[in-house]
C-alpha cells in the first residue's frame, strides 16, 4: 500500500558542499514518535522523504501532510521491516518516486518490559524479529542501495550502558544492532557511506512514557544533569547532523542522553 504526495522543494546541499537536486532520505517508523520528528526535520532540510510505515495508514498519512503542508516533498510506503519483500517493495518505491536514496534512518522498532525470571519469550521473540531481524533487512537494502555520499543511521539504546531493571531482552537487541552498526561501516569501505547508530536516553515519546508512573518519570529526568527528560526534538538534532554534514562521523553509537551515563 503506498500514499504519495509531492510538493516542490529547493535544492539541498550535497555532502561536498554543492548545490544538487535534494537528497532522499528513507525513514522507517517514520508515521509517529522519534521517526515523525525526524521526518520533518530532514524534510526542513530539504530533504525528499519516504515515510515507512507498519499498519497505521492515517497516522502515515498524517505525516505527509504535515511535510508538504511546510513546503516539503513526501510519501509513505507501509513495510513490515522484518519482511525482505516488503522492504525491498519500500525501497523500489523511493527509487521511483525521487531516483535513488541518499540516507537510511531506521527508527523502528518495539520494546517490551520484563525482569528476566519473568520473560514471556513470545515477547522476546517479538522484539528479536522486529528489531534485530527488522536492522538486518534494512540495512541490507540500505547497504546495496545507498548512493556515494550517503548515511546510515540506526537506532539503539543507552539502556545497553545505564542498564535499567526489566529492560534485559530490549537492551539485547539493541546490543545486536550496535554490533551490525560497527561491522557494516568497515564492510562499506570505500563506498563513501557512513554507518552510525543513535543511542537514546530517556526521551518523552509515548513508547517510553507509556505504563511508567510520575514518580518514575521524574526520578529517571533527574538521572541526568540537565534534569529533564529527552525530546524527539534532541534526537533528530542529531540525524539530521549525520545525515548531512556530519561526514567524519562513522562507525559510532551515539549516546544521546543529557549526561546520564
Amino acid at each position: 500500500m503506498t500514499t504519495a504526495q509531492n510538493s516542490t522543494v529547493g535544492s539541498a546541499v550535497a555532502p561536498g558542499g554543492t548545490s544538487a537536486e535534494p537528497r532522499v532520505a528513507v525513514v522507517t517508523g517514520g508515521s509517529g514518535g522519534i521517526g515523525r520528528t525526524v521526518v520533518e526535520r530532514l524534510a526542513a532540510q530539504g530533504m525528499n522523504v519516504v515515510i515507512g510505515y507498519a499498519g497505521n495508514p492515517a497516522r502515515a498519512e498524517e505525516a505527509v501532510r504535515a511535510v508538504t503542508a511546510a513546503g516539503g516533498a513526501a510519501i509513505a510506503v507501509q513495510a513490515d521491516v522484518a519482511d525482505e519483500a516488503e522492504v525491498g517493495a519500500l525501497f523500489d518505491r523511493a527509487e521511483e518516486a525521487y531516483g535513488g536514496i541518499d540516507v537510511v534512518v531506521h527508527t523502528a522498532g518495539i520494546m517490551l518490559l520484563a525482569p528476566l525470571d519473568d520473560l514471556d519469550f513470545a515477547d522476546f521473540d517479538r522484539m528479536h524479529r522486529t528489531n534485530v531481524r527488522g536492522t538486518f533487512v534494512v540495512d541490507q537494502q540500505a547497504a546495496r542501495r545507498l548512493r556515494s555520499g550517503g548515511a546510515l543511521i540506526n537506532f539503539s539504546t543507552s539502556v545497553t550502558r545505564i542498564a535499567l531493571p526489566t529492560y534485559t531482552a530490549y537492551a539485547a537487541t539493541k546490543g545486536a544492532v550496535d554490533a551490525l552498526t560497527l561491522i557494516l561501516a568497515r564492510e562499506l569501505r570505500g563506498r563513501d557511506i557512513t554507518v552510525n547508530a543513535v543511542a537514546p536516553g530517556p526521551t518523552a515519546t509515548p513508547l517510553f512514557l507509556d505504563g511508567k508512573d510520575q514518580a518514575t518519570i521524574d526520578r529517571l529526568a533527574q538521572a541526568t544533569p540537565l534534569e529533564r527528560l529527552g525530546t524527539p526534538e534532541d534526537i533528530a538534532e542529531l540525524v539530521a547532523f549525520l545525515a548531512g554534514p556530519g561526514r567524519w562521523v562513522n562507525g559510532q553509537v551515539l549516546y544521546v542522553n543529557g549526561g546520564a551515563i
